[in-house]
C-alpha cells in the first residue's frame, strides 16, 4: 500500500500508518474524502470537517480506497 496509485476522482477513507513519517492529526483517522489530485508523492485529498471541505496532502500509505 505503499506504493499504491489512487486515481483523481476516487473516494478513499485515512488510515493511519505508525510507520511513516511524518506524522498526521488523529481527527482525519476513520475519516473518508475524495481524491482531487496529487502532488509529488503525495495526493491532494478533499475532507468534510463538519459543514466545511478542506483540503489536506497524504501519503498514499495512509489511505485505503473504497470500493
Amino acid at each position: 500500500e505503499y506504493f499504491q496509485e489512487v486515481k483523481e476522482g476516487d473516494r478513499v477513507t485515512v488510515k493511519r500508518e505508525l510507520a511513516v513519517q511524518p506524522k498526521f492529526p488523529k481527527k482525519l483517522q476513520g475519516r473518508g474524502g475524495v481524491v482531487n489530485g496529487k502532488r509529488g508523492q503525495s495526493y491532494i485529498v478533499k475532507i468534510n470537517d463538519h459543514n466545511k471541505e478542506k483540503i489536506y496532502i497524504i501519503h498514499p500509505a495512509h489511505l485505503r480506497k473504497l470500493k
